[in-house]
């Protein structure tokens, strides 16, 4: 098959971030009261200190992602915004794509 007859790539797919984070931390809650629940084993208590960790940066992802997506749109609306200004110049020659 050559590279000329190839359909063009699907658009990437949206997911709902703050949703994903706030699963996973749900994950390691459950496995942080199982493990606080069954006490493992001194050698084996590494375990629940993963657990926080991963609830920890799970709570993390959950307060970032929103941060992130408005920092994202503000960026996308700066960058259409500051095209828009270039094409409506004077004397600006049109922009092949």
């Amino acid at each position: 098959m050559s590279s000329t007859s190839r359909r063009p790539a699907p658009p990437p797919l949206e997911a709902n971030d703050q949703m994903v984070a706030i699963v996973i931390s749900a994950g390691w809650a459950v496995a942080l009261i199982t493990l606080l629940a069954v006490q493992p084993p001194a050698s084996d208590r590494w375990w629940i200190w993963t657990c926080v960790t991963g609830l920890g940066l799970g709570l993390f992802g959950m307060v970032y992602v929103p941060y992130l997506k408005r920092s994202r749109a503000r960026a996308a609306r700066r960058r259409a915004s500051a095209a828009g200004a270039a094409d409506s110049e004077p004397g600006s020659s049109p922009v092949i794509k």
